[in-house]
């Protein structure tokens, strides 16, 4: 793959590292990926590169980056305790704002010949969903989005596409807290849901237990398909 580790800027003048990775033309539309808990690790950057082979200039920014740059943990018992500790050292809406700053600085790269979209997956899907509502993304992808039913007052914002994924036996995000987010946005033609009744939380993650194949290619199915209709 054509990747490498690029800067982006905060409105406050500070930076922090994103991985950066090309599509096989050099250019096309683009995503903010938005990691997991165990940083822009080995899985996220394949999923990086995963999405560049299918067209996409995709950047996923380190958003770990205040509490130490460039975590890339493994999904063993001490990679695990280290992710959640530094999940519960993240300022969310500080890391939001690193999202929209992502966004900028995707948009404003050469290689980007088109739209841009937010995709994340369980924190990063939360942040897909805030960040993009704050940076104006023309399309948002949330995979079992921690935290959205909490965030619900930005749903007037999001007026973009937006495609959520959800595990019906999901032990972190509660059926009532999925109906909570489909409820809000029920009346709103730009909302799509997925639901992968017997899929357990992180089910697209192929490093832990609970990988499901058949659903995780089935939702990049349809994300692939939402994202050829929206950038």
């Amino acid at each position: 793959m054509d990747a490498c580790w690029i800067d982006i800027s905060t409105p406050q003048g500070a930076s922090f590292s994103g991985y950066l990775s090309l599509p096989p033309t050099g250019s096309g539309p683009g995503i903010v990926l938005l990691q997991e808990i165990w940083g822009v690790n080995q899985h996220i950057r394949a999923v990086a590169d995963q999405y560049a082979l299918a067209g996409y200039v995709v950047l996923a920014p380190d958003v770990f980056w205040r509490q130490q740059p460039r975590v890339d943990l493994t999904y063993d018992a001490a990679g695990s305790a280290r992710a959640f500790e530094l999940y519960g050292q993240v300022d969310s809406a500080q890391a939001a704002q690193d999202t929209a700053s992502a966004l900028a600085t995707l948009r404003a790269l050469p290689q980007v010949s088109g739209k841009v979209a937010t995709l994340g997956y369980c924190l990063g899907g939360q942040l897909a969903y805030r960040g993009g509502a704050l940076g104006h993304a023309d399309a948002i992808v949330c995979y079992y989005g921690g935290g959205i039913d909490q965030h619900l007052d930005l749903a007037d914002q999001i007026t973009q596409p937006i495609l959520f994924h959800y595990a019906g036996r999901d032990a972190h995000i509660t059926q009532d807290m999925v109906q909570k987010v489909k409820t809000r946005f029920a009346a709103r033609p730009n909302a799509r849901f997925y639901d992968y009744a017997d899929c357990e939380h992180g089910f697209n993650c192929w490093g832990r237990p609970m990988y499901q194949q058949k659903a995780s290619a089935l939702a990049m199915a349809h994300t692939l398909e939402f994202l050829s209709q929206h950038l």
